[in-house]
């Protein structure tokens, strides 16, 4: 469900098209009423996941092993097939699937031994 307005709005179907998406809405039925929603802000209730990790929490976040060592902050995200891939200040790569947690400006990681061994030579 999506937020129109005082307006909710179901979601039926989308797929991307060149730069922007098309939806189907529910009740949505022809180009009349689908050009009236045309720059329509669009508002959607937040997941209640509460080991959801976003990508703007994740950018300019300090990146810190578990055993506190800082491994510097998080410049980018890089889209991967696997899993997103943190960039750090450093240059270092460290995929998403090491994140334990992210919270207030702190990105706590657990790699594997000797990811960062590359980056330190």
């Amino acid at each position: 469900m999506l937020h129109a307005g005082t307006r909710l709005l179901t979601v039926l179907a989308s797929k991307p098209q060149q730069t922007r998406w098309l939806v189907q809405f529910e009740g949505v039925n022809d180009r009349a009423a689908a050009e009236a929603l045309t720059k329509t802000e669009l508002e959607a209730e937040p997941i209640a996941d509460p080991e959801a990790v976003w990508v703007h929490e994740l950018i300019g976040s300090r990146v810190v092993e578990r055993d506190g060592t800082d491994r510097g902050r998080c410049v980018g995200v890089l889209a991967n097939p696997a899993h997103d891939i943190l960039e750090l200040e450093s240059g270092a790569l460290v995929p998403t699937i090491f994140i334990l947690s992210c919270a207030d400006g702190i990105t706590t990681i657990d790699p594997p031994e000797g990811l960062f061994a590359v980056y330190e030579d």
